[in-house]
């Protein structure tokens, strides 16, 4: 059987709700939904460390990251090299393998082990104008970054059938900017936010729109009566400098909503073109597409935002649908437990490899073939407070979800487990009712507890 080609495309900060056929309320994205239309839109596929730099390292590594060791976005270029990464695994299986946009393992841009084609840059890259690098060496561009990485990813599929006399199979792992503001962080630890950036022919899209308010869209002080582990964080965030990176992104207002549906016009007609060139080159349907984003984002949700660190479904919660027509049936849903995790086995799989013991994920050909005797009942999410960003100094928390329940400790606020939240998802989906010091629940909150030790140790190889 012919090995198929494997295609990743990730956009960064783009929450499940984000697309049209997630159910955005007025983005239009008709490529994006065309891959669910013709594919599996995952309805319930989570990260397990909703931050940019353990997300993506999840990902290319198919384990958590307290067993890969990217817990937060500090610089770990040494670390970045030596990733087990699942594109190892497919160059050995005869694959010509390419990273194209934002790898942000590391702020160097320079290309990493597993990769015979790179182009990406240092840290978060500019929205405009970016300074890329090209298999090693710098090249300056000019326009807008989206439009940039659009055609570097249509240029590698067109010239692929001339590499090797096109025997080959590619694995392409095309990583958006899009649609994380420009933001970068100062030596003194301030920030500098320039906000999001639409593409010129965008800038007024969705002009007057208006997403709808959710329950959960609260005022920090309704927020602190069932959750006070986040009293200190929000009067933290009150102070000026957290007020002005709130301002200067629109945090929580209509008007950030819309301009990140703005942005997304650019991935959704990059999206287009990509289907057109395999279309034309008749590989159209010999490739796997998975998309997907590399963490949640909040609206408001919970007081939260610009944010996407936190365990509520906001926040963990990622796009994903695959299109594959000689495995996926075309149209289909799925409500499984699937993490991010899950690509890397997949993809090794398809290539005609065997998951190495080191990989956490789960191979999800089995759901696409309607199998679902032996998956996943929990997954556990987890995640280190970081010191650039005060505000959120001692959160440290794990968590556990399975299809009903979810339980979140917060590992440096009392050691009793007093600031614990636990939420029933089929009577409370916007998680607004915290349930944990219920007498009547103590037994299901013995048992996730239990559950959350089992999957912390298992993550860790113990």
């Amino acid at each position: 059987m012919r090995k198929p080609n494997l295609l990743v495309i990730l956009i960064d900060d783009l929450r499940h709700d984000e697309f049209g056929a997630g159910g955005h309320p007025y983005m239009k994205t008709p490529h994006i939904d065309r891959l669910a239309r013709e594919g599996m839109l995952f309805e319930r596929a989570f990260h397990t460390t909703p931050i940019c730099s353990p997300n993506r390292a999840s990902i290319v590594t198919g384990q958590y990251a307290s067993r890969h060791g990217i817990i937060d976005n500090v610089a770990r270029d040494a670390m970045s090299h030596r990733l087990p990464n699942y594109h190892l695994v497919l160059q050995k299986k005869g694959y010509r393998t390419a990273h194209i946009g934002k790898w942000h393992m590391g702020n160097h841009g320079g290309p990493r082990p597993g990769y015979d084609f790179w182009v990406s840059y240092d840290g978060h890259g500019r929205l405009n104008d970016p300074r890329l690098n090209h298999d090693g060496q710098y090249r300056q561009h000019q326009g807008y970054i989206t439009d940039i990485m659009n055609r570097l990813a249509v240029s590698f599929l067109e010239d692929h059938p001339r590499q090797h006399g096109g025997r080959k199979p590619f694995s392409l792992f095309f990583a958006h900017k899009a649609v994380h503001p420009d933001a970068e962080q100062a030596a003194d630890g301030t920030f500098r936010v320039d906000g999001y950036v639409t593409a010129p022919r965008h800038q007024d899209l969705y002009r007057g729109e208006v997403f709808p308010k959710k329950p959960n869209m609260l005022t920090p002080a309704q927020v602190i009566r069932q959750k006070p582990a986040w009293a200190d964080c929000f009067a933290i965030r009150s102070e000026p400098e957290g007020q002005r990176v709130l301002e200067a992104v629109h945090s929580g207002q209509q008007e950030e909503i819309r301009l990140r549906a703005a942005m997304m016009a650019s991935v959704d007609e990059g999206v287009g073109q990509i289907l057109s060139t395999l279309e034309a080159q008749g590989q159209l349907d010999n490739t796997c597409i998975v998309f997907l984003g590399d963490n949640g984002y909040f609206f408001g949700e919970h007081g939260l935002g610009p944010e996407r660190r936190f365990a509520y479904e906001e926040g963990i919660r990622s796009p994903f649908v695959v299109r594959y027509p000689a495995r996926v049936k075309p149209g289909s849903r799925n409500r499984d437990l699937v993490l991010c995790q899950d690509i890397a086995p997949t993809f090794i799989e398809l290539a005609g490899g065997k998951p190495g013991p080191q990989i956490q994920g789960r191979s999800l050909l089995p759901l696409w073939a309607g199998q679902r005797r032996g998956w996943r009942k929990s997954l556990m999410v987890e995640y280190w407070a970081e010191n650039a960003m005060p505000w959120l100094v001692g959160m440290t928390y794990k968590a556990v979800r399975t299809d009903r329940y979810k339980l979140i400790h917060w590992v440096n606020r009392g050691n009793d487990g007093e600031l614990d939240e636990l939420y029933d998802l089929e009577q409370d989906p916007f998680e607004l009712r915290n349930i944990a010091r219920r007498a009547d629940v103590q037994p299901i909150r013995t048992r996730l507890r239990r559950e959350l030790r089992k999957l912390s140790a298992d993550a860790l190889g113990l």
